[in-house]
């Protein structure tokens, strides 16, 4: 099984001079999914969407193209793609011709399916900045904060017989790289239906991320399952959007069954 210490995350490497979808590091879900108590069938849909800001290769007569792109991995693909070797393999495309931009799109898509286990789609060009849903932001609210981590769900509660439908969210989540022990920094937006959640506690909770290690993915998978465990929502959507490093940002969402995908949107930090 491969294993985060055996990729290139955290060691220096040489820039890729030629076209390597080897570079590709796949990491199964299964392990921390069943750490969660996660089997085979999972509580939530969902995907996680990536947007590339450092793409290029050469066109058909040798011309440098550059452009972004989105990529979406379902959440159900049996693994998830590491990000720095995302990037690495992005930069390895940079000798590389293609005829068309389609062409580029097309071998790009095929080589991170074969990674992901899965069908990934992967589309040209950026979603806007902003959202397109009014949320309440929790991030002032006065309050005491004494836990750091490890996650706390014990500090979520929810009002049985106070009703809410309402998007909530927040911008200080913080975890750290499982393997360098960097920051990753999110905007974490909630949207359920169901027993009004305590803001207070949810906030605390949020805050007990800031020294756990995690990848972007595995936090936002906790915060879903620990929401519909002690908050009982009857729909629940979980999005993060993690700000960029590398010229990579990822927006993990999970969301209950049926539940559309959140329109594409950037944060002002992303």
């Amino acid at each position: 099984m491969a294993r985060p210490e055996d990729s290139l995350l955290g060691r220096e490497v040489a820039y890729p001079a030629h076209y390597d979808p080897g570079l590709l590091f796949p990491i199964p879900r299964a392990p921390a999914r069943a750490a969660l108590g996660l089997g085979d069938a999972l509580p939530f849909d969902g995907l996680d969407r990536w947007h590339a800001y450092e793409l290029s290769w050469l066109d058909g007569r040798g011309k440098p193209v550059v452009a972004t792109a989105t990529l979406s991995v379902p959440a159900t693909s049996p693994s998830l793609v590491e990000s720095k070797s995302l990037k690495l393999y992005l930069n390895s495309l940079n000798a590389s011709r293609f005829d068309t931009p389609d062409a580029a799109r097309g071998r790009i898509a095929a080589d991170l399916s074969q990674a992901a286990g899965a069908p990934v789609s992967v589309a040209f060009g950026l979603p806007p900045l902003g959202d397109a849903e009014t949320a309440t932001c929790i991030d002032a609210l006065d309050l005491d904060v004494d836990r750091y981590g490890p996650p706390a769900p014990e500090l979520l509660s929810a009002a049985a017989g106070d009703e809410a439908d309402e998007v909530l969210c927040s911008h200080l989540l913080k975890s750290n790289c499982p393997v360098t022990g960097q920051p990753d920094w999110a905007s974490v937006h909630i949207a359920y239906r169901g027993p009004r959640i305590d803001q207070a506690g949810l906030l605390r909770y949020l805050v007990s991320y800031r020294d756990h290690a995690g990848f972007h993915e595995q936090c936002v998978e906790q915060i879903f399952v620990d929401l519909l465990a002690r908050c009982a929502p009857r729909r629940l959507s979980v999005e993060a959007r993690y700000t960029r490093r590398g010229g990579l940002d990822i927006n993990p969402w999970r969301a209950t069954a049926g539940e559309p995908p959140p329109p594409p949107r950037r944060e002002l930090r992303q």
